[in-house]
């Protein structure tokens, strides 16, 4: 069966290091952090003190008054992204056939400040003080749900939930609906906004969370020896999927080509991924297959590269497994959690954006804060600062609690 081609034509996201995807991607070829100590929490109450919080979010921009207060602060997020993708691609959504426009955005935890205001709220002042826009604001489906009503796609619509894959499932099964003919476009990526006392707590406990306390800015360090857990993030990463001939028909410019997918299950652990790297291997692997590329074919990967010491350890295991030691070697791979910190289930989003990004400018982003060799993660990390390299094929990889693994495959677009 002949599939259809499909391109990245628009951008968007909301991060810890800029209000847009120009702003953010400057910040990582400045080798920037987007990571501090943490405020939208009492830091006293935990052991973790350090977080990558977005700044100066003004939501009104991009949601009315009346809308502002029945929306959660993911849905927020997913809002604005999408709407700077579509700006960003040129679209004119006045003359599209918007039963063919899509959205696919997923959240890994969905309204968490709603459910703990309301909780709150249901404690102090009884059930019937409870909001009846509690659950509408709270569920996950919400972000596809409402970036579809604020643009008036009215074609395929879904949400994912993968935990930290949860971003690149999206854009991966969005991908998929396009291939199979079934929309002309989709509106792809993933948001999260968790930073709240039950998030950062449940995360704490686990002793999942960075404690480099001291040096906030330099929390989040993957692959370096030194690194001691990840440091939570929120915000959103939106792509534009769009089918070849529409784009072209359209001149809009284009990023990239989306390629391959691959998706598999570690099925060994809730949280800890599989020690010998197996699930995250073999999902590069179906991904390159999906792309019709070989190990070879690839020059850089967008690490999930999350600063926590088995994750780094294993993906790094895995990237050899699927490539052979020797191609491995050659790579250039980088973690822009980094300079984010973790976006939990909107990573794959942002990270997509910056794969992308980093095809179209042919430059790689830096794994920055990597200060000690560590013997475990012996590749190249691209270290502290970017690198101008032209890009034929990349990966992007995500890894998520429950066993996960995404991989997205994207290559530069030849007419």
């Amino acid at each position: 069966m002949n599939k259809n081609r499909v391109v990245v034509t628009g951008v968007g996201c909301v991060t810890p290091i800029g209000g847009t995807a120009e702003e953010s991607w400057k910040a990582i070829l400045a080798s920037k952090s987007g990571t501090g100590r943490v405020t939208e929490v009492d830091p006293e109450k935990f052991q973790s003190k350090v977080s990558a919080e977005v700044k100066n979010f003004n939501p009104a921009q991009y949601l009315p008054a009346k809308q502002l207060k029945k929306t959660d602060r993911f849905v927020q997020f997913a809002i604005a992204g999408s709407q700077m993708a579509v700006k960003d691609s040129g679209l004119e959504i006045s003359k599209e056939d918007t039963d063919r426009c899509g959205v696919l955005i997923g959240s890994g935890i969905g309204g968490l400040h709603t459910v703990e205001e309301q909780h709150k709220i249901l404690l102090e002042k009884g059930p019937s003080r409870v909001s009846p826009f509690l659950i509408p604001m709270m569920i996950a489906n919400m972000a596809p749900g409402q970036v579809a009503m604020s643009l008036g796609f009215r074609g395929p619509n879904n949400c994912v939930v993968t935990a930290c894959a949860t971003g690149s499932h999206a854009i991966g099964d969005a991908f998929k609906i396009i291939q199979r003919g079934e929309a002309n476009l989709m509106v792809a990526g993933g948001t999260e906004a968790c930073i709240t006392m039950l998030g950062f707590g449940g995360f704490d406990a686990m002793k999942a969370l960075s404690t480099l306390n001291d040096s906030p800015e330099k929390a989040s360090r993957p692959f370096d020896k030194t690194r001691n857990g990840f440091v939570i993030g929120e915000g959103c990463g939106i792509i534009i999927l769009e089918e070849l001939s529409h784009a072209l028909k359209r001149n809009a410019k284009i990023y990239c080509e989306m390629v391959g997918y691959g998706m598999t299950s570690d099925a060994v652990h809730i949280t800890a991924p599989d020690p010998e790297g197996r699930g995250a291997a073999r999902c590069m692997e179906i991904a390159m297959r999906d792309a019709k590329l070989n190990p070879d074919d690839i020059d850089y990967i967008n690490a999930h590269g999350t600063s926590t010491p088995l994750n780094d350890k294993v993906e790094t295991l895995a990237i050899k497994k699927a490539f052979s030691e020797p191609i491995a070697r050659k790579l250039m791979i980088s973690s822009t959690k980094s300079n984010t910190g973790h976006l939990l289930g909107a990573a794959g989003g942002v990270e997509a954006v910056f794969t992308a990004l980093a095809i179209q400018t042919e430059i790689i982003p830096p794994t920055i804060n990597y200060e000690h060799p560590d013997p475990e993660c012996d590749l190249d990390y691209v270290p502290n600062k970017p690198r101008k390299k032209r890009i034929r094929a990349a990966l992007s990889n995500s890894l998520g609690f429950g066993g996960h693994n995404a991989t997205i495959c994207f290559k530069r677009f030849e007419p």
